[in-house]
């Protein structure tokens, strides 16, 4: 088993010399190597009882850390606990072709923002048709998350979509799908609504003389990717909210490789495990530590890039009164504030609980010493030696 601080360490010194990291890489690379290590700093837990000590050290609190999405995903749930109506769910996946995966290592912020807007746009105009729920003009209630990985690490641009069946009317009330209940769209219409969108904005950065050389995409390639349905897929229906939740856990603050999936580590090679069917079989994939620590990075967002955003009835901007328009249209009592918050205060008392209960015989963990962080991480590449001086205990 192994880390991903692991690889950054063994494999660090040799790749920041033939490669230049962006700023967000070299972040989210300090982060995670720092991550639970006495470069953050931390505090000394003893047990009065049996006489076990240990120290707990900070997390580094980013987003592409595996250790710390765990965390985050729970804070993220909270915030979703009162916002799952009780209506079937479908979960869709939009899919941009590989073609432009150039464009997106030259232009990441474009690419990202004209995905989250062609699909949200796509979303809503077949929520606003009657063709598809019975009525025009209708506000859809739908989550998108961001993920640019395939399990090999390999590029791989998608977003996927949590939507309610349904849309809340402008007459107030809640319309269910014109088809069946738990069926929205289909997807070769989605799919090309979706290119079309994208196409037009991508048109119009070429007509600006802002599409990069490398990217390989000149008229000729534009009308290229015209040629083959981009890919829309549609999950199978997801149930009410508990099941909704569940699923969405899964999907919110995932990274592109968690370190359960590490088997082994080394300067020269890294071992790690994918997918090799539809029924939970895995198989081992090897690639030089150079070459995995570049498609590592592949997934570093930029800074100010949110990964998971909520559009129709959940937009920010209007969720507190169509929400409780559409909850009243279904005849869902509103949460109650007690539920709510019961189930935040349960999650921070067993976060609390884990760590402040001892290993040896379950009994309370007091602090007794306090270590502070260094001012300054180390820089990439240069992580093994100030892990030597700072490994163990503090005096």
């Amino acid at each position: 088993m192994g880390t991903l601080a692991e690889v950054l360490r063994l494999g660090g010194p040799a790749y920041v010399r033939t490669h230049e990291l962006s700023t967000a890489q070299a972040r989210a690379w300090r982060a995670i190597c720092a991550c639970r290590t006495p470069v953050l700093g931390g505090q000394q837990l003893a047990c009065a009882a049996c006489g076990h000590s240990h120290w707990h050290y900070h997390s580094c609190r980013n987003r592409h850390c595996p250790r710390c999405g765990a965390r985050a995903k729970d804070a993220w749930l909270r915030g979703r606990l009162a916002e799952v109506l009780d209506v079937p769910y479908a979960h869709l996946v939009f899919t941009l072709p590989h073609e432009l995966g150039s464009l997106y290592r030259a232009r990441p912020r474009w690419l990202i923002e004209t995905l989250f807007a062609s699909v949200a746009g796509t979303l809503r105009d077949f929520a606003a048709n009657a063709r598809w729920m019975g009525i025009a003009g209708g506000q859809g209630a739908f989550s998108l998350v961001l993920h640019t990985w395939r399990q090999d690490l390999g590029q791989h641009l998608h977003l996927h979509a949590v939507m309610a069946c349904g849309v809340l009317g402008g007459d107030g009330l809640w319309h269910v799908p014109a088809r069946q209940a738990d069926f929205l769209f289909p997807v070769h219409a989605l799919s090309r609504v979706f290119r079309g969108r994208f196409m037009q904005a991508l048109s119009r950065l070429a007509q600006q003389g802002e599409v990069p050389g490398d990217a390989n995409l000149s008229q000729a390639g534009r009308k290229r990717l015209y040629r083959h349905d981009w890919v829309v897929y549609a999950k199978t229906p997801l149930g009410g909210p508990a099941q909704v939740l569940d699923y969405l856990s899964r999907y919110s603050h995932r990274t592109a490789i968690g370190h359960e999936r590490i088997r082994q580590v080394s300067a020269q090679e890294v071992v790690f495990t994918v997918r090799a069917d539809a029924h939970g079989g895995k198989r081992r994939v090897r690639l030089a530590t150079e070459e995995f620590i570049r498609r590592l990075l592949l997934h570093v967002l930029p800074k100010g890039i949110q990964r998971i955003r909520h559009y129709g009835v959940l937009a920010n901007g209007c969720k507190k009164t169509q929400l409780a328009q559409a909850r009243a249209a279904l005849q869902q009592p509103p949460p109650s504030p007690l539920a709510v918050e019961s189930a935040q205060a349960f999650m921070q008392r067993v976060a609390a609980k884990a760590v402040h209960t001892c290993p040896q015989c379950r009994g309370p963990l007091q602090v007794v010493a306090s270590r502070p962080g260094a001012r300054h991480l180390p820089a990439p590449g240069c992580e093994c030696a100030h892990t030597q001086t700072a490994r163990g205990p503090p005096s």
